[in-house]
């Protein structure tokens, strides 16, 4: 059962994108374009830190699959591209190995094509801090994914309905986990409310993991006879609209959920992220193309990445927080209504002396 459905995941995820590339957020997101703000590309360097880790670029392989024969071979070509790279990668659910150990390979394949890149674990929330560690191990991992699926579980036909327990077994995970721990949704997105309560629990990281890509509401009613949850596509906050949202004082955020190209990096790193995870981009390569296409893309992508930071006069990732932003359309729309500032944003370039004379 466990298999299959890691299988009908790929086959239903690649049908979902087969109907072309979805509008989402990040097109209601543009840069102001200062004609003479540009700097050399070889001065970008694309270096971010994240989870204690030095990472060479700020994009990474994020939580895919695992779990089946066929889903171990893709996280095969997976770990290759990563490796290849240098891109940090995370796995799917390991839950699926630490029920059976026969399913195991399917995901320390990871590891054992990638043997010193930066690798993700990944469990739900629900599973012990016992089964968060043996995940740990099984891939050596640098960091745990702790995944939030409250929507996919409703939907899900063999799903969980019993959420009152998460905090708690987020929590003790938390305190026993060996690595950094980053909290991600799974598509739906975190709202303030979700990150300030997760940095209460003492979480580290966390991936607001939006809608706008992959909808596993859509993908687990697809597995329904009677599709009666139909309703559901389309649930929750984009990632723009959570990183426009958040407070303060969450903790560091990550992105995913919707990423199609190296703009919408650019555009989720000038937003607050500190990497963005792609998945349902990357996976699609790797189905058509095996890991050497991936390889390709992930090249292909770095060199634009640091082209589009040149563009804007960022020397570095960081450096995109002074960028002019405009946002419009439904997003403007969410953040009028959730009291977000939105023109300020599209000044942040200028200095408080710029402001002031422009007043007068």
């Amino acid at each position: 059962m466990s298999a299959d459905r890691k299988d009908d995941h790929v086959r239903l995820v690649a049908e979902q994108r087969a109907g072309g590339p979805r509008s989402n957020g990040f097109d209601d997101v543009g840069f102001v374009h200062h004609a003479l703000a540009g700097i050399d590309a070889d001065r970008v360097d694309l270096g971010v830190e994240v989870a204690g880790a030095r990472w060479a670029l700020p994009f990474y392989l994020n939580a895919m699959t695992g779990g089946s024969t066929a889903t171990g071979l893709i996280n095969r070509d997976l770990a290759i591209a990563a490796r290849e790279t240098g891109l940090a990668i995370a796995s799917g659910s390991v839950s699926a190995a630490l029920d059976d150990p026969a399913l195991a390979p399917t995901f320390r394949v990871i590891r054992d094509e990638n043997p010193d890149g930066f690798v993700f674990a990944n469990v739900g929330v629900e599973r012990s801090p016992d089964d968060a560690r043996r995940a740990v191990a099984l891939l050596e991992a640098d960091a745990l994914q702790v995944h939030l699926n409250a929507v996919q579980e409703t939907v899900m036909p063999e799903g969980s309905r019993a959420f009152s327990s998460w905090p708690r077994s987020l929590e003790a995970i938390v305190e026993a986990a060996e690595v950094p721990v980053v909290v991600k949704e799974v598509g739906f997105g975190l709202s303030p409310r979700t990150l300030s309560r997760l940095r209460d629990l003492g979480v580290a990281y966390a991936d607001v993991s939006g809608s706008g890509g992959t909808d596993f509401a859509r993908v687990e009613n697809a597995r329904r006879a009677a599709g009666e949850y139909a309703f559901l596509a389309g649930w929750g906050q984009s990632t723009v609209e959570c990183l426009l949202d958040a407070p303060a004082d969450a903790p560091v955020l990550l992105a995913s959920g919707g990423v199609r190209t190296p703009l919408d990096v650019v555009r989720a790193l000038a937003l607050g992220a500190r990497a963005v995870g792609v998945s349902g981009a990357f996976l699609q390569v790797v189905l058509d193309d095996g890991a050497e296409g991936l390889v390709a893309l992930v090249r292909s992508w770095t060199a634009q990445a640091r082209a589009l930071l040149a563009l804007l006069g960022a020397a570095s990732p960081g450096d995109l927080a002074d960028t002019d932003l405009v946002v419009r359309g439904a997003t403007a729309e969410y953040g009028r209504l959730r009291g977000i500032d939105l023109g300020a944003l599209s000044r942040r370039s200028e200095t408080p002396e710029s402001r002031s004379s422009r007043g007068r």
